[in-house]
């Protein structure tokens, strides 16, 4: 059995053991479903709610992806003028640092009594996604080689192409780690924000829909909202994570080691 099959097998028969375990607890104990149901029950009841779970997700993916958007192109952007100006480094970067070390949980409250509830939710899943991509942008815009920097000069390559052809391209990896784990920060503060707007009465997201069923409880249906945010966690980060090895693979050694 090849590597990549051994990696792939593994997950999944870990995966198998608990659920299998999980039902044999539900079964033996004879568990009442509002207290833990069965992953039979969680999946029958995925089905039969899928219409409302469907239009919810939709929602979150909608809001995940448009603060991941923003945060892609603000942590990138942001970046880039640090590199060129360190005056602007120095007068912005402390504030970057405060917003990602505030909880957005103590934020999304806040923000939802001055924004809509939909640029609340927004706001949050930016927050959060935002810094990754700032920290790693700068980080591998700093980390180009000098002696290549200083080399573009002598043959009097200007700062944009500098930036351009070097600083940029070698920054690359960097970036798309960041992004990397933008995508899954995203998903993360759109869910506490709906949650928070799902505390004043207002939502339509997944995460509102999984606040809703406990209240009333109606347990299986959410876990069947978290099964479904768990996927498209994953389902995010496996993209990106393909996207950033098509981007690499070609030429740099972390893409290359593990394609050999």
């Amino acid at each position: 059995m090849s590597e990549r099959a051994i990696r792939i097998a593994l997950p999944l028969a870990v995966l198998a053991l608990g659920v299998l375990a999980w039902d044999v607890v539900v079964r033996i104990n004879e568990m009442p479903p509002y207290i833990l149901p069965g992953p039979e029950l969680v999946l029958t009841t995925l089905i039969d709610d899928w219409p409302v779970l469907w239009r919810s997700l939709l929602a979150t993916l909608t809001t995940t992806l448009e603060g991941f958007a923003l945060a892609m192109a603000g942590g990138v952007g942001l970046a880039v003028l640090f590199n060129q100006s360190r005056w602007i480094e120095l007068s912005l970067y402390p504030y970057a640092i405060i917003l990602q070390v505030t909880p957005v949980v103590a934020i999304a409250p806040l923000l939802l009594i001055y924004l809509s509830q939909e640029a609340a939710v927004l706001a949050c899943a930016w927050i959060v996604a935002f810094f990754p991509v700032l920290a790693n942008t700068t980080l591998g815009l700093k980390s180009v080689d000098h002696n290549l920097t200083d080399l573009f000069r002598l043959y009097g390559a200007s700062r944009a192409r500098v930036l351009w052809e070097l600083k940029l391209p070698a920054a690359l990896p960097s970036m798309l780690a960041g992004i990397r784990i933008a995508g899954g920060l995203s998903l993360v503060g759109a869910v506490v924000a709906e949650i928070a707007a799902g505390a004043s009465g207002a939502g339509s997201g997944l995460a509102y829909r999984i606040a809703e069923s406990g209240y009333r409880l109606m347990i299986p249906r959410m876990f069947a909202g978290l099964l479904l945010l768990s996927v498209t966690g994953i389902a995010i980060f496996f993209l990106l994570s393909w996207l950033s090895d098509l981007a690499l693979r070609r030429w740099h050694e972390s893409a290359v080691t593990r394609e050999t």
